[in-house]
């Protein structure tokens, strides 16, 4: 008996040793949470600090803690551009804040439209008398867009400037699959449709090149135009002409050659640019450190400036963000889940919205995903309100599928829009199985019978369901762009056939009905509701992140040497390649993974949206789904 109440109380201390391990731990991580929230009243007298280290993107994607402790790194960061934007135009207002200090040295860019906005902001801010200070190491065209809006544009002594232009190659697989007597079996509408032509062609077809040569020219004829008002004097031809002689007359070094150029105004370090401002705000009290000015940081400032956003209105207009792929399933924020957002949409049912504003920044994605939010939205319009769609970078294919609902559609020159165009591969490999002597057989009571056989092949008959799958899909898609638009479905066809169009085209087109940003949706969807200045507050549905991602990544942040890596161009190169080989494995999974009749806009690839890579788990419906379930039966 003396034993076991020996153990008995061992037992009994290990337990109570690990609830107070466990309470410790827990009000440890609680008063780190408090503490790591951006603190409102830490705001000084001097400059905004904006150390853009990341991507700008139209939702920011919420950091999982435990994907973030099993990777063991710091996720790239990403900055809503809304975020960017509000912070600079309250900093423009406040008398505090007297001058912009923007450290681009790990800034990785974002999409068009995205930069346009910050852009826009900048020029607000200079439009109010104070100057905006830039400095970076590595300069590439983003980077360079922003840069352009200051009054002084600093270069690092070991950096430079390389304007590349929109662009490049895709990867083609149609040779590779043949080789591996893989058959990608690819059922599609569409002459431009190309987001198939990887899986079964070596090169880019006529079409899909007539339509990125277009798309491209637009983009870079609005990216120089921009660059061009703001700084009158780059020379932007002599850095994208002749770059060796460029680079020759000023001895290769790169941050001269920029000066010689007018894309920089100043070439220091950071301890000098930190100088410079400080002559302009004053020194730094509590931060001795070489080049500390005095300054507030952009999380506090966002912080204190989020204090005054609901005004306690009777009136609300509601904003739900459509930004990503669209998928089936509850992902998100940073990509569309479409039982995500169709729970957000249909919790605001009893909110009585005066009306709604769609922000769609998507390529698109499953039919089956598109259809569930174009429902949850038309409930909304069933009450009666306006429906305003405001376009981001991109709203196509999916992405405009989900705009059909609205009364009217906004968008910018640079977004990509249209795509109206249905797709699905399918992947099988009976080929490659009997090279190596693997056969199959079977009896079947119907020509549907164990298909889709991935190993043995389709049979014509499930070739003629999936075709019709996709072409009644794409009917219906030309249904939906025919009563929205009020247009004929011949009409409908004519702008469909999965060509992508720009900004300018769709409105000349009728794919869209006026130029303006998401501020324009929003005084329009007021002006249609009877709303006027001041009497109506904007709610961003689902706009609750929990910060606990955020306090995982600082503490993940303290012990990595998350600066470790160059800042140089050769070092901003070698990470878009490593981008680069991260869309060859996505490119295999959707191929190897059964996702479903797609709308999805291939082109819009042309177009960077700035988002990190992200993986969201990705499910089919409608037909595939059946599919899915004979072969598991």
């Amino acid at each position: 008996m003396g034993f076991a109440r020996k153990v008995w109380r061992l037992l009994v201390g290990i337990k109570d040793g690990l609830s107070l391990l466990f309470l410790l731990l827990f009000f440890g991580l609680l008063f780190a949470a408090l503490s790591a929230r951006p603190n409102p009243g830490v705001v000084r007298d001097g400059a905004l600090l904006l150390d853009l280290d990341g991507v700008v993107v139209e939702e920011a994607s919420p950091i999982d803690p435990l994907q973030l402790l099993i990777s063991q790194s710091v996720p790239i960061r990403e900055y809503a551009s809304r975020d960017l934007v509000r912070a600079i135009d309250a900093a423009a207002a406040d008398k505090r804040i007297e001058a912009l200090a923007l450290d681009l040295t790990g800034f990785l860019g974002g999409g068009a439209v995205h930069m346009q906005e910050v852009a826009g902001a900048l020029d607000r801010f200079h439009a109010a008398d104070k100057k905006i200070f830039t400095y970076g190491f590595a300069y590439t065209d983003d980077a360079l867009l922003l840069a352009a809006h200051s009054d002084e544009i600093w270069v690092d002594p070991m950096g430079g400037v390389a304007v590349t232009g929109p662009g490049g190659e895709n990867l083609y697989y149609g040779d590779a699959l043949a080789r591996f007597n893989v058959t990608a079996n690819v059922y599609r509408v569409g002459t431009y449709k190309s987001a198939v032509e990887p899986y079964t062609q070596n090169a880019m077809s006529p079409e899909a090149r007539e339509n990125t040569t277009q798309l491209l020219a637009t983009l870079w004829q609005e990216w120089r135009a921009n660059v061009r008002s703001a700084r009158p004097d780059a020379d932007i031809e002599l850095v994208t002409g002749d770059v060796a002689a460029w680079l020759a007359a000023s001895k290769n070094d790169l941050a001269q050659a920029a000066l010689a150029a007018g894309l920089a105004d100043r070439i220091g370090t950071r301890v000098e640019w930190g100088e410079r401002i400080a002559q302009e705000v004053g020194e730094d009290r509590w931060n001795k450190k070489p080049g500390a000015f005095a300054a507030t940081e952009f999380d506090p400032w966002l912080a204190h400036t989020d204090k005054g956003l609901d005004l306690g209105k009777d009136k609300r207009i509601g904003v739900i963000t459509i930004a990503g792929e669209i998928s089936d399933g509850d992902a998100g924020p940073g990509s569309a889940g479409a039982e995500r957002i169709e729970r957000l949409l249909d919790n605001a049912l009893d909110d009585d919205l005066a009306a709604l504003v769609v922000r769609v920044d998507s390529p698109g994605g499953t039919v089956t995903g598109s259809e569930t939010i174009r429902r949850a939205i038309l409930r909304h319009r069933a009450k009666g309100i306006p429906i305003v769609v405001s376009m981001g970078n991109y709203a196509a294919s999916g992405g405009y599928w989900v705009a059909t609902p609205a009364h009217r559609i906004f968008a910018e020159p640079e977004t990509l829009t249209g795509s109206i165009g249905v797709f699905a591969v399918f992947p099988s490999f009976e080929d490659l199985l009997t090279e190596y002597g693997v056969n199959s057989d079977g009896v079947r009571t119907t020509g549907l019978s164990g298909q889709p056989d991935l190993l043995a092949g389709l049979t014509p008959e499930v070739d003629a369901l999936l075709q019709g799958s996709v072409e009644n899909t794409y009917a219906r898609f030309l249904g939906l762009v025919s009563e929205a638009r009020g247009i004929s479905l011949e009409r409908a066809d004519e702008l469909g056939q999965g060509r992508v169009w720009d900004g300018g085209a769709a409105r000349q087109l009728g794919l869209i009905d006026q130029f303006g940003d998401l501020d324009a949706a929003i005084a329009w969807a007021a002006e249609r509701a009877d709303l006027g200045d001041g009497e109506y507050d904007v709610r961003f549905l689902g706009d609750d992140v929990p910060p606990y991602g955020s306090l995982f990544a600082q503490m993940m942040a303290s012990g990595t040497e998350t600066d470790a890596r160059g800042h140089d161009l050769a070092a901003t190169f070698a990470r878009r390649e490593m981008a680069r080989l991260a869309r060859v494995l996505d490119d295999v999974d959707r191929l190897m993974v059964t996702e479903g009749v797609q709308v999805r806009c291939m082109d819009c690839a042309v177009l960077p949206a700035g988002t990190a890579a992200t993986t969201a788990p990705r499910r089919g419906g409608g037909v595939w789904e059946l599919l899915a379930r004979l072969t598991s039966n």
